[in-house]
């Protein structure tokens, strides 16, 4: 979508907030021995409590509607995680992706955390993953491409010696989870769509712990994994589109890795 207004967007602001310290709730419950399925019986109760609704419950298709509030995603296992009823074990790398519906207002993004201090390769990849996907958030500018962030995005990445997954893209995010444009996490620069004042983006990535982006996805037909067993990092930010420099709507940008 795109904000019009300042009311437009201080009410954005206002979803984006309630949504933020959620998040930092589930963050905070990321820990040694609890389960990805408490951490999701925790958003549900925080989402009851600010009156607002677990935006991925229901998507997808009509005999396969996703039921979880969050997407808890363990080690080799990229995105779209269903939550376990397993314990969190120290060297855990994982994935919470996590959004609200307020009010027709929609919020999507996601942190990656290790349980416990990460091996320095595990640092190193969370922090390679960061790194690239604020880059290319930061390229969230007035007259910008599509292609200029993923390309950001790709050789920050790729530099690194680690892969981009290419059959999932960030998007835009407004009324509806998923919006345009699409934002794939690599491209050519000067390629792909123009970018607007006032567009809502979500820029995310899954960042793969080898040079192999080979995935898969699970007999549940959510879970997508590793092909190689290699662990993954996402991060995924909403962003404002500006003049000057883009706007972070949910930073999280500044959140410990363990």
């Amino acid at each position: 979508m795109i904000i019009r207004s300042q009311e437009e967007l201080k009410r954005y602001q206002q979803a984006a907030d309630k949504s933020m310290k959620i998040l930092k709730k589930l963050f905070d419950a990321t820990v040694l021995g609890i389960t990805p399925l408490e951490i999701d019986a925790l958003a549900d109760q925080e989402c009851l409590k600010m009156g607002v609704i677990p935006c991925f419950k229901g998507v997808g298709p009509k005999n396969n509607k996703y039921r979880w509030a969050t997407c808890i995603s363990v080690n080799d296992t990229v995105l779209h995680g269903i939550p376990e009823n397993k314990p969190l074990k120290k060297g855990d790398l994982v994935k919470v992706d996590f959004g609200i519906n307020d009010d027709s207002w929609i919020t999507d993004h996601c942190f990656s955390k290790s349980v416990g201090k990460p091996k320095p390769a595990e640092y190193r990849l969370l922090t390679v993953a960061r790194k690239a996907i604020i880059a290319g958030a930061n390229l969230a500018i007035v007259g910008k491409k599509t292609g200029d962030i993923g390309a950001k995005i790709q050789e920050v990445v790729e530099g690194a010696g680690f892969s981009v997954v290419k059959e999932f893209v960030g998007h835009g995010v407004g009324h509806s989870l998923h919006d345009a444009p699409q934002l794939p996490a690599y491209g050519q620069r000067g390629t792909g769509f123009t970018l607007k004042e006032g567009m809502v983006l979500c820029v995310e990535a899954q960042v793969l712990g080898s040079k192999s982006d080979r995935v898969y996805v699970d007999d549940n037909a959510w879970t997508v994994k590793t092909v190689d067993g290699s662990k993954s990092a996402m991060f995924e930010y909403m962003v404002l589109v500006a003049k000057k420099e883009a706007i972070f709507l949910t930073d999280t940008r500044h959140w410990p890795l363990f």
